[in-house]
């Protein structure tokens, strides 16, 4: 079969040369040049102009027809508004996509070449200035005032009674996090990442464990220090690179002492607001019906919260938090039944090429019943659980302790130089 196809192109191609040489064969023996085109030559371009009009608003159509509801049902409140927009915007891009490509056509068709007929010019026309600014202006304002409306829907305050979740990016990764019982996010800092605290959250634990880490890197560094000048006498710029190295560590070792004394909108100390925080990641759970707040994250570079089924996007900025809100309307279970495929799960993706393993960095979404969610919720491990053995808790608790009441020591010698 595939012979036959090669056979069948080979021989069209040899046919297509052979009518073009009898062509140019028919030419010289009208004694005629190539750039001369005959009147009958012009008027059938013209009508294979019209003809081809036809055939290609056919073709759109049909296209139409066949691809035109691309996106899936959306499965948030804003997402009608968006979904409302786009098919507006679509609509009339398609109502001026008509209406010129026929003026373009027909003025091809009507207004060919022939002997005697000369172009009408002229240099300015106001009507004509006036009809192709104020249609466009009037146009695109109507555009964009329904966009700031459904926009505004989007990223305005959020109710008092919505669900905050935190979705932390990173490169390749979603973390997504709850509020505690406390009903309050624990403060984070990008002082306290580290490979067991990939968000930064603030801790008793954490800010012991990092100041002991600082500590020891600090010593470590002094110890070096002593033992080359009692080997050999070190150049002067190394000497002054571990000297600044120290000053940087005990820089950092002031930044995180600082992070005790700074105080919630609650009025809760940083130290007591995030060891409850929940932590999910590859999977994340909302609840249907309920407005969720989402803050975004980003620990390296700028990432994009992409949820096509509930028409949200949000880029995620390093030390910039971004945020929007949605309402979820349909379950995972009801959305399965809808498509007839129980496999099917909203996803969260990124949609910024971010490295090269962007294309593994997205996470199902589960939407749930109220009481399927609250159910969920409680089983998911608080941050202390997850990330601190429960036997390495006390000695966390009580190097904390000696931390604390050495906070005013150690900010004494350090407080100059994070000036």
């Amino acid at each position: 079969m595939k012979l036959l196809v090669i056979l069948v192109i080979a021989l069209a191609i040899i046919a297509i040369v052979q009518l073009s040489k009898v062509y140019e064969f028919t030419r010289a023996l009208r004694k005629s040049k190539e750039e001369e085109i005959s009147p009958a030559d012009n008027k059938l371009q013209a009508n294979l102009m019209l003809v081809w009009m036809f055939v290609f608003f056919i073709g759109v159509i049909w296209l139409y027809v066949r691809y035109g509801d691309y996106l899936p049902e959306s499965a948030s409140e804003h997402g009608k508004d968006v979904d409302w927009l786009m098919h507006l915007n679509l609509w009339m891009l398609t109502v001026m996509f008509f209406v010129m490509n026929t003026m373009l056509f027909v003025v091809s068709w009507k207004f060919y070449y022939r002997k005697g007929r000369k172009a009408r010019f002229f240099t300015h026309d106001n009507r004509l200035e006036m009809i192709w600014t104020l249609i466009p202006g009037v146009t695109m304002a109507f555009i964009i005032v329904f966009g700031l409306i459904t926009w505004n829907k989007i990223t305005g305050p959020a109710s008092p009674d919505a669900i905050t979740v935190e979705l932390y990016s990173k490169q390749f990764d979603w973390t997504a996090r709850y509020p505690g019982d406390n009903g309050e996010f624990g403060a984070s800092s990008y002082n306290l990442i580290s490979s067991d605290n990939a968000l930064g959250i603030i801790t008793k634990e954490k800010i012991a464990a990092k100041l002991e880490e600082i500590d020891a890197d600090i010593e470590k560094i002094k110890q070096s220090l002593e033992e080359n000048k009692m080997v050999s006498a070190m150049p002067e710029s190394y000497v002054e690179t571990l000297q600044d190295k120290i000053y940087r560590l005990e820089r950092h070792k002031q930044r995180i002492l600082d992070l005790a004394e700074l105080k919630m909108e609650s009025g809760k100390s940083n130290w007591e607001t995030g060891a409850d925080d929940r932590i999910a990641k590859g999977e994340m759970h909302l609840p249907v019906g309920k407005e969720i707040e989402f803050i975004f994250r980003s620990q390296d570079v700028i990432h994009s919260a992409y949820m096509p089924h509930f028409r949200a996007q949000m880029n995620t900025v390093p030390g910039l938090p971004t945020r929007f809100k949605m309402t979820p309307t349909i379950t995972t279970k009801e959305m399965r039944e809808k498509l007839g495929d129980d496999e099917f799960n909203y996803i969260l993706l990124c949609n910024k090429i971010c490295g090269a393993a962007h294309f593994n960095m997205q996470i199902d979404v589960v939407i749930d019943s109220p009481e399927d969610y609250e159910a969920w919720l409680k089983k998911q491990k608080t941050f202390i659980a997850q990330e601190t053995a429960p036997e390495a808790a006390p000695a966390a608790t009580d190097t904390t302790a000696t931390a604390t009441a050495d906070t005013s020591a150690a900010m004494a010698p350090t407080a100059d130089a994070s000036h």
